[in-house]
């Protein structure tokens, strides 16, 4: 059988677009070489912040929490509102500098003081000398991904391959992918494959710039409830959150070791200690929770720091989605709008050229 498209990778953003295009006709093919949303979709901390956000990336993510709010409780989704905090002078000036900006490009966040702050969350430390809230903020269970993607990908009638991995992508009347399970041929392809697109483009020929963060995600055992709100730090080292089951979520991107060829990552203690102390700071009763694991993610990125969403470079028929920060929060987003690239509408918001000169830029 001969697909419209395959998309290689059964992460947020891959079987986002896979269902866009299916909603418009056509008829795709997801593959992934594990199980469908347990990269770097199932394994990082479910913040949907938009206090975290870049700037120019802000209208994906206010889409992207609209849309995750839609999916509700099949993802474990919680609109908490959420606190960002200042400790030190700089961080002060830091935050309101990030979030002013933030807040003109549409997000909801205010500055509080601190009365109201111990009055919403009176377990913080009494060192925060500024915060800003976003009544937004909140979570989903990043582990419930692939369950969620599986049952939409089932309910639509498209087909899907696990544990599926491409190693060859020839152009044989359109594309026929070499499989261990045999090969798979399409019309068109998509590479969706986050921090492994880099091997799966060199397929291709292509060099994609893209590199990969290696983050780093606890959580504690069971705790009586010491917080209602996602609280994060204004250098955007801290994330955390506590579940229903009274359980934290440490997270604020500290790295790990090794590299997506090697598989799964190393967690480093040296790195997990100071976001545990941070923590703990913000959140003193952290001190007598015991940390049950401690695990890593990929998470890839170009030197802009902007996802990489359109035609891969010298080809027409060909398109790739990924390297976004953030990208759980606008994964359903672009997904939806790499979908209407593909299917020749004209996309509500812009995407990001892959072929574009890459220069640095984190603000």
């Amino acid at each position: 059988m001969s697909y419209d498209i395959a998309i290689i990778g059964g992460g947020i953003m891959g079987c986002a677009t896979a269902l866009r295009l299916a909603a418009g006709g056509m008829r795709p093919i997801v593959l992934d070489q594990g199980d469908l949303g347990q990269g770097a979709s199932g394994v990082n901390a479910g913040t949907l912040s938009l206090q975290i956000k870049r700037v120019k990336l802000m209208p994906y993510a206010l889409k992207g929490h609209h849309l995750w709010e839609e999916m509700g409780t099949a993802v474990g989704f919680a609109k908490t509102g959420g606190y960002t905090l200042a400790f030190t002078d700089r961080e002060v000036d830091l935050l309101h500098e990030r979030q002013t900006m933030k807040r003109e490009a549409g997000a909801p966040i205010t500055f509080v003081s601190n009365n109201a702050l111990r009055a919403a969350e009176p377990g913080l430390t009494h060192a925060v000398k500024a915060a800003s809230y976003c009544p937004e903020d909140g979570y989903a269970n990043s582990a419930l991904t692939g369950q969620y993607y599986r049952g939409k990908l089932q309910d639509a009638g498209i087909a899907y391959r696990e544990r599926t991995p491409v190693t060859g992508i020839d152009r044989v009347d359109g594309y026929e992918l070499q499989t261990p399970a045999g090969p798979v041929r399409a019309a068109r392809v998509l590479l969706a494959a986050g921090a492994w697109l880099k091997p799966l483009a060199a397929l291709m020929d292509v060099d994609l710039p893209v590199n990969a963060r290696i983050n780093t995600v606890s959580v504690t055992e069971r705790m009586p409830a010491m917080m209602s709100h996602v609280i994060g730090h204004a250098t955007g080292l801290l994330t955390m959150k506590q579940k229903a089951n009274g359980t934290v979520l440490i997270g604020g991107g500290w790295q790990g070791k090794g590299t997506p060829q090697q598989g799964r990552g190393e967690v480093d203690v040296a790195a997990v200690k100071p976001n545990l102390a941070l923590a703990q700071y913000a959140l003193p009763a952290l001190g007598t929770a015991r940390v049950l694991r401690s695990w890593t993610g990929f998470e890839a990125n170009v030197p802009d720091f902007y996802p990489l969403a359109g035609t891969l470079p010298g080809f027409d028929d060909a398109f790739v989605l990924g390297c976004v920060r953030g990208g759980y929060t606008i994964g359903p987003s672009i997904g939806q709008l790499m979908g209407d690239l593909i299917l020749g509408r004209s996309p509500e918001m812009p995407l990001f050229d892959p072929g574009r000169s890459f220069e640095e830029d984190r603000p």
